[in-house]
């Protein structure tokens, strides 16, 4: 919904996940977990070459700027995955439970949008 909204089609939108396996009981996965997964995660990241890189979630966002704040602090803000420019925002499951948090998730994916054009105006 929300990236078709942005004006953009799904084919645009490339989708990986930190860890390649789900954790039993579909927890969040380890440090080690995460750790055995990192090659395959920054290897697609380098042949994908996008121009930015979204994190979705705590996971994400913790695995990708290498901290461990809160979602909600790291949100908002650019930083930067290997010289990509990166923004973190909240996990599309984190919105079925808190759906009042949209507005931000929307906030952040227009700042995105915006990115995307400062990049590649002619897109």
């Amino acid at each position: 919904g929300m990236i078709r909204a942005l004006g953009f089609d799904r084919s645009e939108v490339y989708i990986a996940n930190v860890v390649k396996c789900r954790p039993p009981g579909n927890r969040d996965p380890k440090d080690e977990e995460m750790g055995a997964c990192s090659p395959f995660l920054d290897r697609q990241i380098e042949l994908i070459r996008p121009r930015v890189v979204v994190a979705l979630g705590r996971i994400a966002a913790q695995r990708l700027t290498g901290t461990s704040k809160p979602v909600g602090a790291l949100r908002g803000r650019w930083t930067s995955y290997r010289g990509i420019p990166l923004l973190a925002t909240f996990h599309p499951a984190y919105l079925l439970r808190q759906p009042l948090e949209k507005r931000r998730v929307w906030d952040d994916l227009k700042q995105v949008r915006t990115k995307l054009e400062e990049l590649a105006p002619e897109r």
